[in-house]
């Protein structure tokens, strides 16, 4: 009798904890919710406005390509750019809107001196006051510093990082706009510099 005793306590204590697991694990968090890992977009879009011109191109990443994009730039232009995430023919942009505290774009230029300012407005500024890098402006002092090498943008978007800073720092034959500690990668779209 003891024993029976015993194995319904047992069994009925297993049930429990495992019922217990079964809605710890199923009960998603609205972080969770907001993650767009890179399995999710299709598309990084760069809408490049040339400033004194107003002309517009978008140059379109495709995740999982062979080939990367030529981002045409002239030395001495300003241009506003945007950066747009798509999943298929869907604006998965707003997503990260929405979840703003916890994103953060990194722009890595190496080989090319490009002067970047984050123009967000309030609907991509982080609580803390950073700036996701949505929006920014892009001042071409030197696309190609060095033509014998490949000049680029490795666009990298964080999610959840536990301190984010809008400072540049010198990398190699370029910079870096943005740093972070912590998180993960949710994308990164490289793109070819050409002048």
């Amino acid at each position: 009798m003891k024993n029976i005793f015993k194995n319904t306590t047992l069994i009925a204590g297993l049930l429990f904890l495992s019922s217990s697991f079964s809605l710890t694990s199923c009960n998603r968090s609205d972080d969770e919710a907001d993650d767009l890992p890179q399995e999710e977009l299709s598309d990084v879009l760069l809408k490049v406005t040339d400033a004194s011109t107003g002309t517009s191109m978008v140059y379109d990443y495709q995740v999982n390509s062979t080939t990367n994009p030529n981002v045409k730039l002239t030395n001495g232009h300003t241009y506003n750019v945007e950066v747009i995430f798509k999943n298929g023919d869907e604006d998965a942009t707003q997503e990260i809107r929405d979840a703003k505290d916890e994103h953060f774009l990194v722009y890595n230029f190496p080989n090319s001196d490009i002067t970047l300012t984050r123009t967000d407005d309030a609907s991509s500024t982080r609580a803390d006051g950073k700036h996701v890098g949505l929006k920014t402006q892009w001042v071409v002092n030197t696309a190609i510093k060095n033509t014998s090498a490949p000049a680029q943008l490795v666009l990298t978007l964080y999610h959840e990082p536990v301190t984010v800073y809008e400072a540049s720092s010198v990398s190699g034959n370029g910079v870096v706009y943005g740093a972070h500690t912590g998180g993960e990668t949710d994308a990164q779209a490289n793109y070819n510099i050409i002048n």
